[in-house]
């Protein structure tokens, strides 16, 4: 087994100092481009990788940063997760992405392993029941950390959300212009802030439209439990002639349900989704939704967590990302529906 090249294996084969190799790799020293070109190559040659680690404790500083999301499969945490990334690795660090399943135990242990690893800091979407210890660990260990989506009742971190109870208001009040007055909320079944503000929003706008009745119906945030939910809900509330869902692969399962059932959506049940994921635009039809950016929102929280490493004394800061109804072929008007 060859064993792993080290700086002085590098500088041996190219004929120079260890110091010089050094500053090649670190981009610093008055090296001319002859030589750097020659031990760039030398070092691709031999599998030459710099321990981050030993930079890292010489200068203090670490160029990767966690990430501790739920439910990687989910495409618009895909999505999220794809713009950090691409961020950060312009600004020359590397994002590592754990899945806690939006369970705080298994939570506690990836943070805790992120903070073994000496990452360079912390985005995260805190688990469903997370305790203040959790919040805690991170504070006495100083781990600069930016909480996503779901802000928490305790700590002072940097948090970035989106404006949820205004964005299903103006969903839902999309839906009443067209003449729907039987309209249901479809999705979701932790009783979490972004989910409880979705409903919130929902049921405010039904309220000042005069509409006393309103419908929850839980699931789970996937297209299959979405797709099953539809059937339910028809059968119980065979009225309902809308939904708004709590996120695209809940609307794209309705839509599909809507399909098997005979019907269209947009023409005989109309469907709202909330995230605008890549797949949204492209669906058949193509599905209306309160359009966020995924990929966008990914860019942000790492913009925010670099500012908050280049800065560590900056005002903690709240940044609430508003949503854009996108209007598009799975809602039409209740002219149409009775036709």
């Amino acid at each position: 087994m060859t064993k792993k090249p080290k700086l002085e294996t590098v500088a041996s084969e190219a004929g120079v100092s260890v110091a010089t190799v050094s500053q090649v790799m670190r981009g610093t020293g008055r090296i001319s481009e002859k030589t750097r070109k020659k031990v760039l190559r030398i070092a691709q040659k031999l599998n030459y990788v710099k321990d981050g680690r030993a930079a890292s404790m010489r200068s203090g500083e670490n160029k990767e940063i966690g990430l501790a999301i739920h439910h990687i499969s989910n495409p618009f945490n895909a999505e999220v997760i794809s713009g950090a990334s691409d961020l950060l690795e312009d600004e020359g660090y590397l994002l590592s992405t754990l899945d806690a399943r939006d369970n705080a135990t298994r939570q506690r242990r990836q943070l805790e392993a992120f903070i073994r690893s000496s990452r360079g800091g912390l985005i995260w979407v805190p688990a469903q029941g997370t305790p203040t210890s959790t919040y805690d660990l991170l504070q006495t260990h100083g781990l600069p950390a930016v909480t996503f989506l779901r802000r928490p009742d305790v700590g002072l971190l940097d948090h970035v959300g989106i404006e949820d109870s205004d964005a299903t208001a103006v969903a839902t009040n999309y839906l009443v212009s067209l003449g729907h007055r039987h309209i249901a909320f479809l999705g979701g079944i932790a009783s979490v802030a972004p989910r409880s503000e979705r409903i919130a929003g929902y049921r405010s706008a039904l309220i000042e439209s005069g509409i006393k009745d309103s419908i929850v119906w839980d699931t789970e945030d996937n297209r299959h439990a979405g797709m099953d939910a539809m059937f339910e809900l028809n059968k119980a509330h065979p009225e309902v002639t809308a939904v708004v869902c709590n996120g695209d692969m809940v609307a794209l399962g309705a839509s599909l349900a809507i399909l098997q059932l005979d019907r269209v959506p947009g023409r005989d049940i109309s469907v709202i989704g909330f995230d605008d994921i890549e797949e949204a635009a492209i669906s058949m039809p193509r599905l209306t939704t309160m359009a966020v950016c995924p990929y966008q929102l990914g860019r942000k929280l790492a913009r925010v967590m670099l500012d908050r490493i280049q800065d560590p004394g900056l005002p903690k800061t709240v940044t609430l990302v508003p949503a854009t109804l996108k209007i598009r072929e799975s809602t039409g008007t209740l002219k149409a529906y009775n036709t």
